[in-house]
Order: C-alpha cells, then structure tokens, then sequence
C-alpha cells in the first residue's frame, strides 16, 4: 500500500496556473509561488492542475509541464505536491498519473469523467482503480467535485470499501456544500484515518464571518488576533 511521508492534512493551496499575456505557461514565476506560499502563508502543501489551476483546459503536455515545474521548484521546500491527473480519457489519465509518479509528485487525485459519466458506484471505483494502477506507488486521492462533474454519488457512498478495489486509496478532497456527505464520511471513516479535505472555502468563510457577526451582536469581544488566527486554525481547507 503506499504510505505519504506524513499524513496529508491541514492547508492545502489548490495553485493557480500562471500566464503571460499570450496565453503562454509563466514558468518562471512558479518558483516565486512556491516561496510565497511557504514564507508568507506557512502553507507547504499543495494542489496542481485542479480546478483552480484550470488543468482541464491545459493540454496533456502542458499539465505535465506545470506539474514537473511545481514538483522541481517545491523540492526541499514543500511537504508534498499532489497532482490532479483527471482526465476525459483513461489513457491520458493514466499516462498523467505515470508522469507525476517518474518526476516524484507525493501523490495523485482523479475526478469522475464527466462526458460518459459513471452511472453507479461500482463503475466510478473501476475507472479511479484504472487511473490509480498506473502510478502503484504513490497515494491516490478521489477530487469529488459534483457541481463541474454532473456526477452525483455521494462521497460516504463511494468510501464504504474503496480500499479493498484500491489500495493506494488514501483520502478524499471534497468540493461539495452538502454537509450532510462530508459529515458522513467523517464520522463513518474515522478508524481508517483517510485525508479528508474540504473545498468549498467561501462557504466555510461565509460561516466564520456569521459567527463572527453573531459574537459581536452578543457583545463579546472578540480581538482582531484571535480572529485572524481561528480563521487560520480551525478550518483546515484546501482551496477549491
């Protein structure tokens, strides 16, 4: 089964793919990306080729690209670099997941094909289970995100033995509001001690920012510190 260095968890930057004004990969500003996340946020965690980084419009040799330049550049600076290899098809997603693996990416992350979709659990894990054999070794996680993908089996669902079909299986990133899900999946996976990241980050501000509201109507006071640093303890988010 294959093991992450440490456990993935915490603040996860789900990076944005920059360009110059042509349309072209800004290679070199990844570098800089890297020692501002890690310098000025504390954040040494991250998610390549996501939604956020728009990896879907990239072409599959640009995504190889910016994820060997992020895994280059977070050397010896970030604790582990997991790249969305999702893809349309199979074999692209296979030949991306191959690639993380050779350049030394600390894990992978699939969402479910959304053109064909996956009409049943069983289906889902076969094709995740496809994607992760390509890249035996390193940590596979599930990018369940229903709003883009039309794809609507629930997360709880697709977790009850997910790791029997695959074994690298080491977590979820869930980018999804319904709550009820994402509570499941918490309480009913507790003892296997999979990742579970939740990626609806204006969703969770919006409630720090009503409880914030709530305390001030109740006139409890409430420092300017003690607000910065709840907001940067209690919600342990990856970006969306």
């Amino acid at each position: 089964m294959a093991s992450p260095k440490k456990k993935l968890q915490g603040l996860v930057a789900a990076t944005i793919t920059p360009m110059t004004e042509n349309g072209e990969i800004n290679f070199s500003v990844i570098g800089q990306y890297v020692d501002y996340l890690v310098k000025e946020q504390g954040v040494k965690n991250i998610f390549v080729n996501g939604t956020t980084g728009e990896g879907l419009s990239l072409s599959v040799s640009e995504r190889r690209q910016v994820a060997e330049e992020w895994v280059t550049q977070g050397r010896n600076k970030l604790d582990q670099v997991v790249i969305h290899v999702g893809a349309l098809s199979l074999k692209e997603s296979q030949e991306l997941a191959q690639h993380a693996a050779e350049i030394g990416a600390d894990g992978i992350a699939v969402i479910a094909p959304f053109f064909l979709k996956p009409w049943n659990k069983d289906v889902l894990i076969n094709f995740l289970k496809e994607v992760a054999a390509a890249a035996p070794a390193l940590p596979f996680y599930y990018y369940h995100i229903p709003a883009l993908t039309g794809v609507k089996i629930r997360a709880e669902e697709l977790l009850d033995g997910i790791q029997d079909k695959i074994p690298t299986f080491q977590g979820l990133k869930f980018s999804d509001t319904d709550l009820l899900d994402f509570g499941q999946c918490v309480d009913q996976n507790h003892q296997r001690q999979f990742a579970l990241l939740f990626g609806v980050d204006e969703f969770c501000i919006q409630r720090f920012i009503n409880f914030v509201v709530k305390l001030e109507n109740s006139k409890l006071k409430v420092s300017k510190h003690q607000r910065t640093f709840a907001l940067g303890t209690t919600f342990p988010l990856s970006h969306q």
